[in-house]
């Protein structure tokens, strides 16, 4: 896809961009561990399963399992990740861990999704994990001055009867931090609609919904999220572009979909080296970010998957300075939409843009000069 040239860009070093204000709505918790604690998790479940025995040799093989440009290969190492996270210690150490994350990154408000039944294989049941993660997210969250909110996700291949009582699960913990119900896993042959009845019963329950589409799959898996299910964020959206003709950097068709979301503000969850690396985006240089950004969309930027894609927020914001020609006043735009786009009440989100996002980003541009 072409895109529009990018504007200039200021000088915007990386230690700079770490200091600025983020915010991360799409990271999955099985995806962004450490890999030394992968390894001492290993050791204490007697997990013998694990690609390499030393952190640099098992973080490479992470990596490499996740670039091979097919989101099923990519979902291949969750596998490791979700077997040393079956305890309760094991479940709240990953929950602590990423919030300190968050917090050497930038971040200041977060939300981590996970599908809870994956993590019950040890002995827990669905509450116990959910009381161990949020427990661990609330405290560190309050030690770190990082916002946090927990998303269940319910997996498209599995039934629907599932998907429901995981919805109901995410509802009953909405007042424990619980914030979003979420669809993710292969879109293609799993319909959204198939889980119809648990997205009926979060929108019966006034409860937030976001659902991964557009990835693996074209605009039409997008459609059927809104339309059917209710989405009120699209999980990386990146094949909405489908929906749209440029020709000669010209736009010259713009869809009913594409038109849709622009005017409606649904979020983007874009995360640039994921969608890089699952092939939802052929490169960076033909990802639809930057036509999605300037057009006006609802972008935010994440990480998915910061062990997998060997990443964080600042190096995605990094990612979109270096080949987008992203301005400090477009990196505070993407935060600020973030914020806009959380699933935390009204007066939550204004408080940390107002009390955060906008003193941080004042505080850069006069080191910068005013730029």
């Amino acid at each position: 896809m072409a895109h529009p040239a990018p504007s200039e860009s200021p000088n915007l070093p990386i230690e700079l961009l770490r200091r600025a204000p983020k915010v991360v709505l799409h990271e999955h918790l099985d995806g962004g561990l450490r890999p030394g604690t992968i390894l001492e998790l290993a050791g204490d479940a007697g997990y013998a399963g694990l690609p390499a025995e030393d952190e640099a040799a098992l973080a490479e093989a992470f990596h490499a399992g996740a670039r091979r440009g097919s989101l099923a290969e990519y979902l291949e190492g969750f596998r490791h990740t979700i077997a040393v996270m079956q305890t309760a210690p094991a479940l709240e150490r990953v929950a602590r861990e990423f919030v300190e994350d968050m917090a050497t990154d930038g971040v200041v408000y977060a939300e981590a999704r996970f599908a809870p039944h994956f993590h019950t294989a040890g002995g827990l049941g669905l509450d116990g994990v959910m009381t161990a993660v949020l427990r661990s997210l609330r405290r560190a969250g309050g030690e770190h001055g990082v916002g946090v909110g927990l998303i269940v996700c319910a997996m498209r291949n599995e039934g629907p009867e599932l998907s429901t009582r995981l919805a109901e699960l995410a509802v009953a913990y909405r007042n424990a931090g619980c914030v979003g119900f979420d669809l993710a896993g292969e879109e293609a042959g799993h319909p959204a609609n198939h889980h119809l009845a648990a997205f009926q019963l979060a929108k019966r329950k006034n409860f937030s919904i976001t659902i991964h589409a557009g990835e693996s799959f074209g605009p039409e898996s997008i459609w059927q999220a809104l339309q059917y299910c209710g989405a009120h964020r699209i999980g990386h959206g990146v094949r909405l572009a489908e929906d749209i003709t440029i020709y000669d950097q010209q736009v010259v068709r713009v869809g009913e979909l594409a038109q849709y979301v622009l005017d409606h503000r649904i979020p983007l969850e874009i995360c640039l080296s994921s969608n890089v690396h699952t092939g939802a985006a052929p490169s960076l240089a033909e990802h639809p970010f930057p036509y999605f950004f300037r057009a006006g969309y609802r972008v935010t930027l994440n990480t998915d998957n910061r062990l997998m894609s060997a990443t964080d927020m600042t190096s995605e914001v990094a990612l979109a300075v270096k080949h987008y020609g992203l301005t400090l006043a477009d990196v505070e735009k993407l935060s600020i939409n973030g914020m806009k786009s959380a699933f935390v009440p009204y007066g939550e989100r204004c408080r940390i843009i107002y009390e955060r996002i906008k003193p941080g980003f004042s505080m850069l541009r006069e080191e910068l000069g005013g730029a």
